[in-house]
Formats: structure tokens, sequence, C-alpha cells
């Protein structure tokens, strides 16, 4: 190409590099482009490794182990150390989200200004990162937490012996950090509380996932070991027992009137239990035993039972009875005086609800949404959770009718009434010294002061939480 003056010369100097350079741009965007898509993609498959790995409880990875499932022993592996797979997911996502970034303010300087290409790739890849390389993710790994940890255990693998090194070292910093700090690294390892569990079953109640009846299956044995043999034994004044010389027509027309099929045998009083004989035992020996029927007598038939404190926990006495083959044990107070007598069906009930025999009433009966009709030796924990109130606990007392005596500090009558704290309990039912049902009704607040005046009217006694 012919020059006809100088400052063509110039110009076309100038323009060969200015094209080289445009042209190296687009070729540098194009290439950055493509690495900040594979990496998003990397950034992603690290986030949803680590929500699958760790949130896969182990009893599944073991049952998926026995099931053969393919890949199930690689993800056993991994999760065998949890520290070393923990490192190597948050090195690779840190070596992705940094090489995003370098890559993203290098391109964007090709074209702004320095601050302007920093402030821009700064928010651009926190958006990007944010959605494509955490959310959406997790969320799919939430979702499919078996499946998705089988399909990432091979690629986690290959990703820490790559960075093996870079891994090693800062497996090892991380434990001696740890290490100075008092931390005991198990950050990482997945575990759930009891008072989540049960947060979780309150949750499940609420959003209907649960039924009511199971919600407080599960309530109780979350309640079972909290519980003493005192608040599930029966009373000594209820207590059907047979004296170690009553003849075995005598033991048998006892328990048949009792209705019960094991009863203590004492010798004396109470107080000196011997054990229990079994209704079966009665009549086998009695009807196709060996011995004569004058020669058979109560004491031979008796079958030897635990004495237990009154605050003994009653999961470790169920384990015990359990492990010695006994269906009751006699509850003893720190004098050795017999309380009353707790049985397997005493504490399975704690679990399960009362089993209620026929004609036999229900402990809480309710009459309406805000009154509920309630046998004397119910404990106050049920009371509270059937009517949703908070009437205190005391050492003294575990029952209502604990509860009333102690308020009333005497004996009480029937129609007697007590006020306390919005909640108005009248005793219904009296047998000698016992009280036998009681109603409690929740007063609503604007109606409270006229219900008490009423009350100081038609009642012998009135007692109100302000009169302590």
């Amino acid at each position: 190409m012919a020059l006809s003056s100088p400052s063509e010369v110039v110009l076309a100097v100038y323009e060969v590099p200015v094209v080289g350079l445009e042209i190296e741009q687009s070729v540098v965007t194009v290439l950055g482009a493509l690495a900040l898509v594979g990496l998003i993609a990397l950034s992603g498959f690290f986030s949803s490794s680590e929500i699958a790995l760790f949130s896969i409880p182990k009893h599944r990875v073991d049952g998926m182990v026995e099931d053969g499932i393919p890949g199930a022993e690689r993800v056993k592996s991994l999760k065998s150390d949890p520290h070393r797979l923990l490192v190597t997911i948050l090195v690779g996502n840190n070596i992705v989200n940094i090489a995003m970034s370098s890559i993203a303010t290098a391109i964007l300087g090709l074209y702004f200004g320095g601050l302007t290409a920093v402030t821009i790739a700064t928010l651009g890849i926190t958006a990007v990162v944010l959605l494509f390389g955490e959310s959406a993710p997790k969320s799919y790994a939430v979702e499919n937490t078996e499946s998705w940890s089988v399909r990432v255990a091979g690629p986690l693998k290959a990703a820490e012996r790559l960075m093996l090194p870079l891994v090693i070292l800062f497996d090892y910093l991380t434990r001696q950090i740890n290490r100075l700090t008092g931390s005991t690294g198990a950050i990482e390892t997945p575990y759930v509380t009891r008072d989540e569990i049960q947060e979780m079953i309150e949750s499940g109640e609420r959003e209907g996932v649960l039924e009511e009846e199971e919600h407080e299956m599960l309530t109780r044995i979350f309640r079972f070991n909290n519980t003493i043999v005192k608040e599930v034994m029966t009373p000594r004044l209820d207590m059907t027992a047979v004296p170690k010389d009553a003849a075995i027509d005598e033991a048998i027309e006892t328990c048949i009137q009792s209705g019960h099929a094991r009863i203590p045998v004492y010798e004396g009083s109470l107080d000196n239990v011997q054990g229990v004989v079994h209704i079966r035992d009665l009549v086998r020996d009695l009807n196709y035993g060996e011995a004569e029927d004058d020669e058979l007598e109560l004491a031979d038939l008796i079958q030897p039972t635990l004495h237990v404190p009154e605050s003994k926990n009653v999961d470790e006495l169920l384990s015990e009875m359990r492990e010695n083959r006994m269906h009751m044990a006699i509850v003893i107070d720190e004098f050795g005086t017999t309380e009353g007598l707790v049985t397997m069906e005493d504490m399975i009930e704690e679990i399960i609800g009362e089993i209620l025999e026929g004609g036999e009433d229900q402990p809480i009966e309710s009459i309406d949404e805000d009154t509920v009709l309630v046998r004397g030796e119910v404990n106050i924990e049920d009371v509270n959770e059937a009517l949703e109130i908070e009437l205190p606990e005391g050492q003294e007392f575990e029952t209502i009718a604990g509860f009333i005596f102690n308020r009333a500090g005497r004996l009480v009558e029937e129609g007697e009434e007590i006020t306390y704290d919005g909640i108005r309990i009248t005793v219904e039912t009296v047998e000698n010294t016992r009280i036998m049902k009681a109603r409690l009704k929740r007063l609503e607040a604007a109606d409270e002061g006229v219900e008490d005046e009423t009350d100081d009217e038609a009642a012998p006694l009135e007692i109100d939480e302000n009169d302590e």
C-alpha cells in the first residue's frame, strides 16, 4: 500500500497495535468468562458437598453400605474423619471463590478503571456466588441428601488427593489452633441435642405432621427419665395386701375382689412386706399341687420383690425390674416405711397414657374448653398440660390433691374452693380425709374478681394466691 503523506504513515503505525489489542481483549474476555462459569460450578459443588455429607446421619450411611449402594463406602470413608473432610471442602471452596474474584477483577480492568473494576467485580461475584454457588446448590443438597452425597463422594476424594499438601497443612494448623484455644474441634460433627429434638416434636405437632396422640407419647418419653417413683406409685392408702399367715382361699378372694393378679404379702404390718404372690400360683398349687390343702401355706408361694426409695428414677427402676424379671416393687421412704407400690403397668402408663379397666373413670375428664374434672391422685404436670396452666409443684406434693392440701393447710370438705393464679379449684368428692375428685376452671381475667366475691359467700374456704 502506498502512502501519500507523513501523516498517513504515522496513522498506519498506530492502527496495527490497536487492532491487535482489541483481538487480545476479546480472547481474554471469552476465556475468562468460561473460567468463571467453571469456577461457579466448582463453588456449587463444594457447597452442596458440605451440606449433603454433614446432613446425612451416620446410621443412614451404615444402612446404605449394608444395602450395597454404589459409592456408599466412599461416603463412609469421608465421614470417618469429619475434620479432614471439612478442611478439604473449605480449602477447595476458598480457592475457587478467590480465583473467581481475581479473574473477574482482571477482565473488568480491561474495560474500566481500577476502583470501578474492583467494585463491580466484588458486588457481581458476591451475588453470583450467593445465588449459584451457595443458595441453589445447598437447597438441592438438602432435598437430595442421600443421592447427592453418593455422587459427590468420588469427586471429593479426587479433590482431596489433588489438594493433599494444602489439606494436610491446614488440617494440622487447625488442630493446633483448636488445641491452643481449648476447642474440641468437633464443631463440624453433626449432632442433635435433647432440646432440639423436643422443639422438633413441638413444631411437628403445630404443623400437623404429628397427631396429638403421637405428640403426647413422644413428650412422655422425654419426660420419662426425669420422673421419680413417687410420681407414679400407688400410695399406701390404696394398696391391697394380705398378711403372711392368711389362708390360700383368703388370698385368692383378695386378688379377685381387688382385680389385681399380684398382691404384696406382709408380716405384722405394711412396713414389713415380705414379697408378692400371684393368683396363678395360688390357684395352681391349691387345685393341682402335690401338697394337701391343710399343708399348703401362703409363705411357700411368696416371690421376692424389690424395695426401692421413692426418689429413684423410673427409667432406672424399669431396667432393674426387667433384669430381675419382677413386675412389682415396694416403695419406701428414708426411714424404711412403706409409702406405696409401683408396677410395670404404672411405668408403662407414663409413656402410653392411662390404661383404664372396666368402669374406671378417666383421670382427667374435659368438661369444656376451660374446665376439667380431675382425680385427686393425678400429677400436677398432667393437669398443667391438659389446661395449659402453670400450677407449681412442690417437694411435699406431686398430685392435685397434695396441692389443695398444701394451699389449704388443713383437711378440706366437699364444695370448698381455692383460687390460684386465675384457676378456681373446687373440691368435688372427698372420702374420709382423701380428695377423690376436684374441678379446675380457668377464669377469665376480667371475671376473676367477680368470681372471687361470689366464692366468699358460697364456699366455706377461699384462698387466693395473694394471701401468702
